[in-house]
């Protein structure tokens, strides 16, 4: 039997605008990694060039907007990004360069789970949470574990909901920029029963609207919340949550994480760019 929406425990929502206080790695760099059950997202600040080394367990994305000039490389691959573009890196060691002046986004799968502990907002995950379905990560790609590039501006197409990737343990889906306000007329509120989400707004103005369902413990009502933030900043959403969001300006973009993949998006025809990359569970 599947619980409803309303008994869901709500976790705290967790807003991120990237000026609070930073922690600053061994080379000066500021950082700030938010989480959720299964993935995380961690955001550093580069000044003309940063330097990142990483070792993880399982893969990863890289999000470089276009202000940023990225250089990845693992084992024999290397990449450099062309305007707005997302990396998937292998598991194993990887050196990232970064030249110029803006936030580069990491994001973290559930593998990774000694950097995920060290999260802002850890506290929120010392029980697990029952709310949520068991991770399950997907096959391996056809072609093998292998750096990957997806420059975003190929990909642009108004007549689907933005522009889905995925991997073995995550999925992003990166909205084409926004021409405009986002007409008030045409949300789409909607929850996750039993999944999490990371929005990453990465250009512009935006407004999250957000709605607590009501459940059977009164005192966890909350009254709607309509938050307006600037860019770059990051939401942590709930299972349970109802939400939408609102581009307040031309320019906008944003960035949904989920992890691991879901299969409606990934059996939306055509929604998912790289899906010819890697299987579906069978």
């Amino acid at each position: 039997m599947t619980t409803s929406v309303t008994q869901l425990p709500v976790r705290e929502r967790f807003v991120t605008r990237f000026d609070e206080t930073a922690r600053i790695d061994s080379q000066g760099n500021a950082s700030w990694l938010i989480r959720t059950a299964y993935f995380g997202l961690l955001i550093t600040k580069v000044e003309r060039h940063a330097t990142l080394t990483q070792r993880l367990n399982g893969e990863s994305m890289v999000v470089s907007p276009e202000c940023l000039k990225t250089n990845i490389r693992c084992a024999d691959d290397r990449l450099s990004s062309h305007g707005d573009t997302l990396f998937i890196v292998p598991p194993g060691e990887s050196t990232i360069e970064v030249t110029g002046d803006g936030y580069l986004a990491r994001i973290l799968g559930a593998e990774e789970t000694a950097m995920l502990s060290d999260a802002m907002n850890a506290s929120d995950y010392r029980c697990a949470p029952e709310e949520l379905a068991p991770f399950l990560a997907w096959p391996a790609p056809r072609d093998g574990f292998r750096l990957r590039r997806y420059n975003l501006d190929e990909y642009a197409n108004p007549s689907l909901p933005g522009r889905a990737f995925r991997c073995t343990n995550l999925m992003v889906n990166i909205t084409d920029i926004y021409p405009g306000k986002r007409d008030s007329r045409k949300f789409k509120p909607h929850s996750h029963d039993d999944f999490e989400q990371i929005t990453l707004t990465y250009a512009g103005r935006f407004a999250h609207h957000l709605r607590t369902p009501w459940g059977i413990d009164s005192t966890r009502w909350r009254e709607d919340e309509h938050l307006e933030i600037d860019s770059p900043a990051a939401i942590a959403l709930p299972a349970g949550l109802i939400h939408t969001s609102q581009a307040l300006e031309a320019g906008c973009w944003l960035v949904d994480i989920f992890g691991p993949p879901r299969m409606d998006f990934a059996r939306m025809e055509g929604f998912v760019r790289n899906a010819n990359d890697y299987p579906l569970p069978v």
